[in-house]
């Protein structure tokens, strides 16, 4: 078969195939099969560049980093909707649509998703371009990362000349709960519902991020179609869905009894929808209706957006537990009698920290009001002090970790208590995870599924036991077997050659990145010498401050943190820095790289001013000491221009990292203090 041919049937197969599992939900080959096709494409597309298509599977996903979202003015103002909250305020807007039409009007009903409004455009049938709502009339260029959402069609079966559509971008109640799950387990901070994770995922300057996030897409506005005419708005609906859009659940009906009826079903079952829902939204259908209605200065007058009030009700704290995450913070739960709220029995709801409890004056025997946080989490809105029994008093929390007796402390940039406990079992999962992740240890094989397997089966409960593993015992855990069993002891096995500073980031330290690690063990050279640093030879060290200084001091000086290094020297763990000696000949220097470089990746080039003592940020401004400019430079380029920043381009910034021959002098001297700016790269 000729390759142009094999490459059209497989852009065509995988094309439906994802219609069938992102939009219809009814999959019809496995992911191993589409994997197996999507890599044959690749390589295809690869070997032939030419024939590359915008409707490809392998383009959702982008490889250049953006430098920022543009602006973009809609031609079609994405308009917002006003807000009713009681059936009365449904009533008069129903009254008010019969009267100004002369008749019963229909409706258009459906559930109002809680994500971030986008519009989607398409010229000749070929997604083109992508925009966040904004305020209306101007938003961000989106286009890179709304290709990531599989659910939005790359091209479509009618090609019109132009067409808009306007959908809701969200995070799904799965995707949210297993991404917060990962969020934890690698200790970052948690997020807080999923219009925030969308919002959050949607402007990520780099796509793949995005992509990572499984974004999804309700379609539930035509806001322009060149070269067709349409009724209603169902019949616009209706049409959307035949071009492959994921559209959102609708019902046409009259009447205000039947609205209402509607609305009270939406809410009923809106924990069956795999998207959170804020409300409903009621829509006069016929759109030449629409027209005579006409909108006033903030919003369309055949629309409302009824707004769900969150479910509230009383209940007891029977006591209040304390639980230890897996990054060591503790957080104080109310254990409640059990109480019906939004469709699920609710036992508990969570308290979050000390000053949360202070505030609200929380004791064990109040009765309180409970409800759903963006309806998910459980919480207590207000006590009822009128019924607090006798003898209720204050609740503080422990000052010793409830699960290995550890003290615990306030993190200096929040209200949260945390373990100090290197050996504490509540961490032990993301403590061994981090320990073997690539920054760290960088144990090959060893990620979060197999540490979660190796702490279950009770072959490790601390980061030294990880040593003393034999392949026979690994090769039993599910899906290892013997050859991937020999390969992470080998692993294991050769992480112990790795430079002190991957230890010290792998001990999981406080404040201490990976970064500071590597100046950490360029400047102490052993472990011995720097756990015996005290807080002021610390500080004395360019880039560690007072704060980060405590926390080493702190961690290593807790027993369970000594017993676990005496236990990784004890194995063979290399506790000494095989580094060169620091080379700061770029400290207090501020860089700022920009634009597509050849020899190396943005992040590489960061990595090699950082390890010259540089500082490397993602902004311009007059503290700026050079911009790197590569290829296809952009805003940060033109900032640089007004600021008066000096510019490098590639060649020169290799000269000055050694990389390549030239006058490493007369580069510096472009950017030394008291240069004149030079003349910007073209």
């Amino acid at each position: 078969m000729d390759y142009r041919e094999e490459m059209r049937q497989l852009r065509d197969y995988l094309n439906e195939q994802g219609y069938l599992y992102y939009v219809l939900d009814a999959p019809v080959i496995p992911d191993y099969e589409y994997d197996r096709l999507n890599r044959r494409l690749e390589e295809l597309e690869a070997q032939h560049p030419e024939e590359v298509t915008p409707d490809s599977p392998t383009q959702r996903v982008g490889g250049r980093i953006l430098e920022g979202f543009t602006p973009y003015s809609h031609e079609v103002p994405l308009e917002s909707l006003q807000d009713v909250f009681s059936a009365e305020e449904i009533a008069e807007f129903c009254q008010r649509m019969d009267t100004a039409l002369g008749e019963e009007v229909i409706y258009s009903l459906e559930p109002k998703v809680d994500g971030l409004s986008v519009a989607l455009e398409y010229r000749d049938g070929v997604f083109v371009r992508g925009a966040t709502r904004g305020d209306g009339r101007v938003g961000e260029d989106v286009t890179e990362n709304l290709k990531t959402v599989r659910s939005i069609p790359m091209t479509l079966p009618e090609k019109l000349p132009r067409l808009i559509v306007r959908g809701e971008v969200y995070m799904s109640r799965q995707v949210f709960a297993e991404l917060n799950a990962q969020r934890e387990l690698r200790g970052e901070a948690l997020m807080a519902n999923p219009r925030n994770a969308a919002a959050g995922s949607l402007r990520q300057l780099n796509p793949k991020i995005c992509a990572e996030r499984k974004l999804d897409i309700q379609v539930f506005n035509l806001q322009l179609a060149e070269g067709k005419t349409f009724s209603s708005h169902a019949e616009t609906l209706d049409y959307l869905a035949s071009q492959r859009f994921k559209v959102i659940p609708h019902k046409t009906l009259s009447g205000t009894s039947a609205v209402q009826a509607e609305i009270d079903r939406i809410n009923d079952q809106r924990l069956e929808y795999p998207f959170e829902i804020d409300g409903a939204v009621i829509k006069v259908n016929s759109l030449s209706e629409r027209k005579v209605l006409g909108s006033t200065a903030k919003f369309p007058k055949w629309a409302v957006a009824f707004k769900y009030p969150p479910e509230k009700k009383p209940s007891r704290v029977l006591d209040i537990v304390v639980q230890v995450g897996r990054t060591g913070v503790l957080t104080p739960k109310a254990v409640l009698d059990p109480v019906r709220l939004a469709g699920t029995t609710v036992t508990s709801a969570t308290l979050h920290n000390q000053d949360y409890i202070a505030e609200k004056d929380i004791r064990i025997g109040d009765t309180v009001i409970v409800q759903k946080a963006g309806e998910i989490i459980p919480e207590i809105v207000e006590v009822d002090r009128k019924q607090r029994p006798d003898g209720a008093v204050p609740y503080v929390l422990p000052e010793t970790c409830p699960v290995c007796g550890a003290p615990v402390r306030r993190d200096e940039d929040g209200a949260a208590l945390r373990c100090t406990g290197a050996e504490c079992p509540a961490q032990l999962l993301r403590n061994i995870t981090h320990f073997a992740s690539r920054g760290a240890m960088d144990i090959e094989g060893l990620g979060p599924a197999v540490v979660q397997q190796l702490v279950e089966s009770g072959l490790v409960s601390t980061a030294a036991d990880l040593y003393s593993l034999h392949a026979q015992e690994v090769a039993q855990l599910d899906r290892m077997g013997t050859k991937s069993a020999e390969n992470l002891i080998r692993a294991i096995e050769n992480s112990k050659a790795n430079d002190l500073s991957k230890l010290v980031f792998g001990l999981g330290i406080r404040q201490v990145g990976e970064k500071a690690a590597k100046v950490l063990a360029a400047h102490f050279r052993t472990m011995d010498a720097l756990a015996a640093a005290t807080v002021e030879e610390l500080t004395a060290i360019n880039d560690v401050g007072a704060v980060t200084a405590a926390c080493i001091v702190d961690y290593l000086h807790q027993p369970q943190s000594q017993d676990l290094i005496a236990r990784l020297r004890a194995a063979g763990v290399n506790m000494e820095s095989t580094a060169a000696p620091v080379d700061d000949r770029f400290a207090g220097m501020t860089f700022v790289l920009t634009g597509e470089l050849s020899a190396h990746s943005r992040k590489e080039a960061g990595e090699l001013l950082e390890a010259l003592g540089a500082k490397v940020s993602g902004s311009v401004s007059k503290k700026t000491t050079c911009v790197v400019a590569g290829e296809a430079a952009g805003s940060k380029l033109r900032k640089a221009q007004e600021l008066g920043i000096p510019v490098i381009d590639e060649s020169q910034f290799l000269i000055l990292i050694g990389e390549q021959e030239g006058d490493v002098d007369a580069v510096r001297a472009l950017f030394s203090p008291g240069a004149d700016a030079p003349d910007p790269v073209q």
